[in-house]
């Protein structure tokens, strides 16, 4: 079973338009409501200062929260929340339905857990491109230390 914290990461990195497909096929005949207002907005980045233990802001994120109450057909309730970097509410939202669907295992929690497998297989392979292209790119001083020149001792 793959990790409740991994959920997030493997679904966002499929495309947005067949994860909002699903998840919208799937609450079709389902009420979904908001326990808290879904929002969007800009993140900091807040680090300490390790030489003066000030505060500084790094920078900022687009952020989006969500958290709501399914109730499905048959009358099943679960709650689900999510944050995610990204900058639309209907992302978090969906996230947030996933988040519902597969903690409770409600009606399709088989396929967005195949969704997320996939997402998972994406993730790896863009990791392992990652270190192909860090690999290429490091250097090796050791080298230096044979080249002859003015400091060279004989």
């Amino acid at each position: 079973m793959i990790q409740r914290t991994a959920w997030v990461r493997a679904l966002k990195a499929l495309p947005t338009n067949n994860l909002l497909a699903l998840t919208t096929k799937l609450s079709e005949d389902w009420t979904l409501r908001p326990k808290s207002v879904p929002q969007s907005g800009l993140g900091m980045m807040k680090l300490k200062d390790s030489a003066f233990n000030e505060t500084f802001y790094l920078g900022e994120f687009p952020l989006a929260t969500a958290w709501l109450e399914v109730t499905t057909a048959d009358g099943h309730k679960a709650e689900g929340a999510a944050q995610v970097m990204d900058d639309r509410v209907e992302v978090a939202e969906a996230l947030a339905l996933c988040d519902a669907i597969l903690s409770s295992k409600l009606p399709g929690w088989k396929q967005i857990y195949n969704m997320m497998e996939q997402g998972i297989a994406i993730n790896e392979r863009t990791n392992r491109e990652r270190k192909m292209m860090l690999a290429r790119t490091k250097v090796d001083f050791s080298l230096l230390d044979n080249v002859g020149g003015d400091n060279a001792q004989a």
